[in-house]
């Protein structure tokens, strides 16, 4: 039994990152348009990380960004302020879906973050709960 232990230990802690559920990682989704010509987009936010965190979406295409909380107690929102490219929009994250529609007008990478705080600490972006937006032709 000894002898299998650290080979369990090292199978588990290579495994454990490859989840990607950490801040710092970089999780991409390149959306494809649905039937209806709507890009559809889900993102779940946790302790202080955004899955996926880079999603690639096409410009001029509507697209419906469905969020959730996967976080337990802490509260979290996803904020995109790019109104020169048709995105400026605030999701307070839920248990629940949270849904939010809009068509990108520009091409560009813009930031999306949660600028939630406690107090006198980090907020929650400066923790690594952000990620981008990249719109493409």
């Amino acid at each position: 039994m000894k002898r299998l232990l650290p080979v369990v230990m090292v199978f588990c802690m290579g495994v454990v990152p490859a989840l990607g559920n950490g801040a710092g990682e970089t999780v991409e989704f390149r959306a494809t348009i649905g039937d209806d010509g709507v890009q559809r987009v889900r993102i779940v936010g946790g302790e202080y990380y955004y899955r996926p965190n880079h999603i690639i979406v096409k410009v001029n295409v509507p697209v419906e960004i469905t969020a959730v909380n996967d976080s337990r107690f802490v509260p979290h929102d996803l904020i995109v302020k790019a109104p020169e490219a048709g995105m400026d929009f605030r999701i307070d994250l839920k248990k629940e879906a949270q849904m939010v529609r809009f068509t990108p007008t520009k091409v560009g990478v813009y930031p999306m973050y949660c600028d939630k705080k406690l107090l006198f600490f980090a907020s929650h972006r400066e923790k690594g709960m952000e990620g981008v937006i990249e719109v493409v032709e």
